[in-house]
């Protein structure tokens, strides 16, 4: 395995802001442009692990000079990047194995499922911050087909339950105790965790959309082994916030109503002002360490 370069903090600098948008043009534009046939033909002719030939693949496709100008670049950051996943030990998680999706539609939203193609690149965790300060991001891919529940508004994806959701959700699902407080529905499975909880009391969810809270309460809720632990409250997180959390008894509070890290620094940071209202809660936030990494100046070349 190639040693890692010690980088200057300038250069960490410059390179956190690179690798973030390398990746974020190959995940939203060419996420499939690496192929099985390629990956094989890499790990034969060179004798190469499934996930050093991933990243060299990667490289190549990036126009990376690994053994000349972006060597350092390539050892510090594509290498330690890239994770083969084993499709196996996400499907024994409880939630795919128990709960069956069907294909369900109420108003503009419809449950469904989707797809990763063998070798199609997905972020599968949150950031890994070196002691140098390199932001590593954590990209995954399988070597089969993988399919995962999902939900399309008006024909468009709107949530998922990828790899990464699980991965990100389960250190809350852990901490979680007592009456606990979940702002954002999803496909429920920070709830079906949470009830499977012996510690935990109750899970109130509360998600904005009227449909999206009845399909899941007709198809996904019935399923719950303990689904009497769950209550659905339809209303905006925000308004539920400034308003609910102050007289409750929630011992736990999870919020989870943001897509990506992206879109969810302005709510994360709303949502900690409003911590006040219920200062003797324990608080959790999806995406929470990868947001503070966004939000602290000294990882990046610019201000952003």
């Amino acid at each position: 395995m190639m040693p890692k370069v010690i980088l200057p903090k300038e250069k960490v600098r410059e390179y956190n802001s690179r690798i973030v948008s390398l990746m974020s043009l190959y995940l939203n534009l060419t996420p499939t442009a690496i192929t099985m046939d390629a990956l094989y033909e890499m790990m034969n002719a060179c004798g190469m692990t499934k996930e050093r030939a991933f990243a060299e693949l990667l490289a190549a496709y990036a126009d990376i000079d690994t053994a000349g100008a972006d060597k350092a670049f390539f050892r510090n950051y594509i290498i330690p990047m890239v994770r083969c996943l084993d499709a196996e030990k996400f499907r024994c998680d409880p939630y795919y194995k128990n709960i069956k999706l069907p294909h369900a539609s109420r108003g503009k939203w419809e449950l469904t499922k989707m797809r990763f193609a063998p070798c199609e690149a997905f972020v599968c965790d949150e950031f890994t911050l070196t002691e140098n300060g390199e932001l590593i991001p954590q990209i995954g891919f399988f070597t089969e087909e993988f399919e995962y529940p999902a939900i399309k508004e008006g024909g468009r994806e709107w949530m998922t339950l990828m790899p990464n959701e699980t991965t990100t959700t389960l250190p809350s699902v852990e901490r979680a105790f007592g009456n606990v407080l979940t702002y954002g529905l999803g496909l429920g499975y920070f709830a079906y965790m949470c009830s499977e909880k012996e510690n935990v009391s109750s899970v109130t969810v509360v998600e904005i959309s009227k449909d999206a809270a009845s399909l899941f309460s007709d198809y996904i809720l019935p399923q719950f082994p303990h689904a009497e632990k769950v209550q659905i409250i339809v209303d905006d997180a925000f308004e539920y916030a400034e308003r609910e959390t102050k007289s409750s008894d929630y011992d736990f509070i999870f919020a989870d109503i943001w897509h990506d890290v992206g879109d969810g620094i302005e709510m994360y940071q709303k949502f900690k002002s409003l911590e006040r209202k219920k200062p003797t809660a324990e608080y959790a936030y999806w995406l929470e360490k990868s947001i503070s990494y966004y939000l602290d100046k000294n990882l990046w070349m610019s201000v952003r």
